[in-house]
């Protein structure tokens, strides 16, 4: 009876120690697929973070500097007196050389113009295909299809981004449109260009990252750029609400549908955080989806991400499960040496666990594992280094790629010179200053005379050299604290700080002498005009721009080749 009792005490302390590790095991797994989880959910949350920023920067990068260059286009004085006198000759031919001017500085080589007063539409593509018969068709207030413009002009946005397709013209492109406004306000027209759909797709938004799905929509939730061309809502800007293909197509629930449309609203509000992410239902799968929003194009970037595809958790199971069958296989062994092989490194483990959820994870911290244990140890630290430097690598790409961003934005890429916008911010700067210290800004607007034949007669890749040989000379006149720009097209601009007339009309006259000896040294027939302005107190940056544009046109009308300086 003793013995029975010995061996049941026995039998129900070995069902009550497999019982224990069948307990045991079983919260570990439990305890490792909740960590893996949340761990694969912060992570995931930071993931959509950089990968919206990613995505975001770059399609900002190609489209902000379309935008500001159909802007530069939208802001030429030669389209606006144009737009007036279109039956003037010389205006016509100027602004002839103003358009293809552009065309060729635009990525898709391609441009348009439509004016108010008359709808008269000016188009060429990239193949040139239209040169001497620029105006295409006249727009028609009662044509559907040219509701678009007028809708654009009656709302008097600035700038419209838009995909369409043009049955005139026979294609479908991402539209950048900008008003040309006189220096009144009043609307004249619209001018911009168009990118071609399909590469545009290909190099922006399919890349091909298995997991991840990048789309753009704009202010209403309209898909705008995805990679599935039939969902993109096409003439988003003449549709009413209700007939556009939104956001809402991709999702599963109205629950879902109204936490991302609360979400949009959030981030429109000024100082909120610029990336929201939410979990959402697609096609019955739970995806993680990350938004942000991105004022300069009044679009958002939304960013579907697959967790289970991208960071799985399954190849993990059947490791522990494989653990688990050996613990109840060596009931004995297991029991113990429980504490010493088993036990502790999980509960390191999960630590470790907790802290990568956390933010703290450090590879120390990782435990000395044996068998099954340090390969599910190793497999965690792989998994870990590699969503660490999988997001290290994301967070370096986007801080190259707005460093970048910010050069392009600024510097002109032929002559290196600032750019309009790069200007226009020395500017606002130069007359914040003058004003304090009741000083004086000097300006110097150039423009290239004969450059058109320089063009003509030897190619645009000598008249590059050309422009790139100017800004060298500018830049060897100027004093060290002054500022040189390309404008745009033959066009330059000198800001000189603490200036005076007479240093005005020395750099002026220094700098007409200086380029036109270093074109004569290169066989160029190029001179330049120069108007300089001395600014008034009361001057904005409209105001003193005009007066040395002004000045530079009664240099042209002397003769070319001229300096004069505005009366103050």
């Amino acid at each position: 009876m003793r013995r029975a009792f010995l061996l049941s005490l026995k039998y129900r302390f070995i069902l009550i120690t497999a019982g224990l590790i069948f307990v045991s095991s079983l919260i570990a797994l439990l305890t490792f697929y909740r960590s893996a989880t949340d761990i694969i959910d912060m992570w995931g949350h930071r993931i959509a973070e950089i990968q919206v920023r990613y995505d975001s920067a770059r399609l900002s990068r190609p489209l902000e500097r379309e935008i500001a260059l159909a802007q530069q286009f939208a802001s030429s004085s030669v389209l606006q007196r144009w737009s007036q006198r279109q039956d003037d000759p010389e205006l016509t031919q100027q602004a002839e050389l103003e358009m293809e001017s552009y065309r060729q500085n635009f990525r898709d080589n391609n441009f348009f113009v439509a004016f108010a007063n008359n709808g008269a539409y000016y188009h060429n593509n990239a193949t040139n295909e239209y040169q001497g018969e620029l105006l295409r068709y006249t727009l028609n207030p009662d044509d559907p299809k040219d509701a678009w413009f007028y809708q654009l002009v009656g709302t008097g946005r600035d700038f419209h981004l838009n995909v369409n397709p043009d049955p005139e013209l026979g294609v479908t492109m991402l539209w950048i449109d900008v008003l040309i406004r006189n220096p009144r306000g009043h609307i004249l027209g619209v001018v911009g260009t168009g990118l071609e759909l399909e590469p545009f797709l290909r190099s922006i938004v399919d890349i091909g990252q298995p997991g991840i799905t990048s789309l753009f929509v704009d202010g209403s939730g309209a898909i705008q750029l995805y990679r599935d061309q039939n969902l993109i809502d096409f003439a988003s800007l003449v549709k009413p609400e209700g007939q556009k293909n939104t956001l809402d197509l991709l999702l599963d629930t109205e629950a879902d549908r109204q936490a991302v449309r609360q979400h949009m609203a959030t981030l429109r509000q000024p100082g909120q955080s610029q990336v929201e992410t939410v979990f959402v239902s697609r096609d019955g799968v739970r995806h993680l989806l990350g938004i942000a929003y991105l004022p300069s194009l009044d679009w958002f970037e939304v960013t579907l991400i697959d967790l289970q595809q991208l960071m799985p958790i399954d190849p993990f199971l059947p490791i522990i499960a494989l653990v688990a069958l050996l613990l109840m296989a060596s009931l004995v062994v297991i029991y113990l040496l429980l504490h010493h092989w088993f036990l502790q490194p999980i509960q390191q483990l999960t630590a470790a666990m907790q802290s990568l959820r956390d933010g703290h994870y450090q590879q120390e911290q990782l435990p000395r594992g044996q068998g099954e244990v340090g390969r599910l140890i190793r497999f965690f630290g792989e998994m870990a280094n590699a969503i660490r430097h999988h997001t290290l690598e994301l967070e370096d790409r986007v801080q190259e790629r707005t460093r970048q961003l910010e050069t392009l934005t600024r510097i002109d890429p032929l002559t290196n010179l600032l750019n309009r916008r790069g200007l226009t911010d020395t500017l606002t700067h130069g007359l914040d200053r003058a004003c304090r210290e009741n000083s004086s800004l000097g300006i110097l607007w150039i423009d290239l005379d004969h450059f058109k034949a320089l063009n003509d007669l030897h190619g645009h890749a000598v008249g590059d050299q050309a422009l790139i040989q100017i800004g060298t000379v500018l830049r060897d006149n100027l004093r060290p604290y002054d500022q040189a720009a390309r404008w745009g097209g033959d066009e330059f601009l000198i800001v000189m700080a603490d200036c005076d007339a007479g240093t005005l009309t020395q750099l002026g006259e220094r700098i007409r002498i200086a380029v036109g000896e270093a074109m004569k040294a290169r066989g160029w027939p190029i001179t330049v005009s120069i108007g300089g302005y001395l600014t008034q107190p009361a001057d904005s940056i409209d105001s003193l721009l005009n007066q040395a544009d002004q000045a530079m046109y009664h240099a042209k009308q002397a003769g070319r080749d001229r300096f004069y300086c505005a009366p103050g």
